[in-house]
């Protein structure tokens, strides 16, 4: 590759002026030297070395984002969102994936620090651990202590701005539905139980019950991963114990799609026998058979403000921006009414 030296000499000036020029200094450089230099760097196709560019600016360029998983269609929408700000604003965005590793996630922020990041969005649950949150933050602080920022994504209790979806309400607004369908007796596929966002959905489900004068009893409950196979898993698992489930409410699409498909194989028609909810509102939710009933979350949406609040700065006493998100109740085909 060729170097800063080899455009200098090509272009007969110092390396000083040729890294004055490519690094956008703001000391005045005759435009036909300029053009020399550009000339030089085109005709050896120079690339700058971004770390030694990082160390002559003042000016951080990257952004690093911590998901649980991009290949989850609820992160790669969140991910759609930010990357189309950030690169309106000229920014290259790093993603790492925790795979709901605390420890990683821990680990990833050492890393985008020590790369002089200009910010660190966090996206996905929480955990129900106060020791990691502890030690999220203490790591977080130092981060902006350095002139870094934070925003985190559907988490509690973290420093920094946030962009909040009401995960709460679209449980509620979720379990409101089946009960107006005239279910009674329905199954729940709740994510992860050490998830923040689980407990939260699951709260919302249980104030619905509650305002009929119901419960939603732990035998009712199946716990998955958020993804397809265990939606399937755990669908299985709720029939065989309650034969006459006339629905499931899964807390995301992707098990909700898995349920479908369990249904499917045992002859199950949805929503004639058995209905079926999810919540997101992923692309796929109105792609499959039937259409698929949910609670819709703006994704991209979340990801665009977590990225205008990272290269927005704070106003007044420096206190954490908070960026509350509804949801949102889409009906399609899945959910019907109760059999007799």
């Amino acid at each position: 590759m060729a170097t800063l030296a080899d455009v200098a000499r090509l272009a007969g000036v110092s390396p000083a002026t040729v890294s004055r020029i490519i690094n956008g200094s703001s000391k005045p450089v005759a435009e036909a030297l300029r053009e020399r230099v550009l000339a030089a760097v085109e005709e050896l196709q120079y690339v700058p070395n971004a770390h030694a560019q990082l160390l002559a600016r003042s000016h951080r360029s990257t952004i690093g984002v911590i998901v649980h998983d991009v290949s989850d269609p609820y992160f790669a929408e969140i991910t759609r969102g930010l990357q189309r700000v950030a690169t309106e604003n000229g920014r290259l965005v790093i993603i790492c994936n925790s795979y709901r590793n605390p420890d990683r996630e821990l680990e990833y922020v050492e890393l985008l620090r020590a790369h002089q990041v200009a910010a660190i969005i966090l996206a996905g649950s929480g955990y129900h651990d106060d020791a990691f949150t502890a030690k999220m933050n203490g790591k977080l602080r130092v981060y902006q202590a350095t002139g870094g920022r934070t925003v985190v994504i559907g988490r509690h209790d973290h420093v920094g701005d946030a962009v909040v979806p009401d995960n709460e309400k679209g449980g509620y607004l979720l379990g409101a539905e089946l009960y107006a369908l005239g279910h009674r007796r329905f199954g729940v596929i709740a994510g992860p139980e050490q998830m923040t966002t689980t407990t939260d959905r699951l709260a919302g489900l249980r104030r619905g019950a509650r305002e009929h004068g119901l419960r939603l009893p732990a035998r009712r409950i199946a716990y998955g991963d958020f993804d397809r196979a265990s939606g399937m898993t755990a669908a299985a698992a709720l029939l065989d114990a309650e034969p006459k489930l006339t629905a499931i409410a899964a807390l995301n699409d992707s098990m909700a799609i898995g349920a479908l498909a369990l249904l499917r194989s045992r002859g199950i028609t949805v929503p004639d026998e058995v209905s079926v909810v999810g919540f997101d509102d992923m692309p796929i939710a109105s792609d499959v058979t039937p259409t698929l009933t949910t609670i819709r979350l703006p994704l991209a949406d979340m990801g665009a403000r977590a990225v205008t609040l990272a290269l927005q700065p704070a106003e007044g006493d420096d206190a954490p921006r908070i960026v509350q998100v509804g949801a949102e109740l889409i009906r399609r085909e899945s959910a019907g009414p109760a059999r007799r």
